[in-house]
């Protein structure tokens, strides 16, 4: 999967997430919550920093993440919002 990890010359790890560590996010975040992002990976025991963990949570992990295809509901959503807006970004038009 993706490149090998490693680590930067402060001992911070790079590269792909194991389920160990995912787990342990996971775990200290159940347990304590979310705070400070720059000092929760070494409170939870992690080689990481603290963007990454902030974006592996947010993006990965966090219960409400939908993972999968779209529903054909949110398609035709998807479709009827392209027709009427185009590219533009949403926030232009709620003023």
């Amino acid at each position: 999967m993706g490149r090998a990890t490693w680590f930067d010359a402060d001992g911070t790890k790079r590269g792909g997430w194991t389920d160990e560590e995912d787990q342990k996010l996971v775990a200290y975040i159940n347990e304590y919550g979310i705070g400070d992002w720059r000092f929760l990976p070494r409170k939870a025991g992690l080689q990481r920093c603290g963007k990454s963990c902030r974006l592996r949570w947010l993006n990965y992990l966090r219960p409400g993440v939908k993972k999968g295809k779209f529903t054909p509901e949110e398609e035709e959503a998807i479709i009827n919002f392209q027709s009427i807006l185009g590219n533009r970004y949403i926030n232009k038009l709620i003023i």
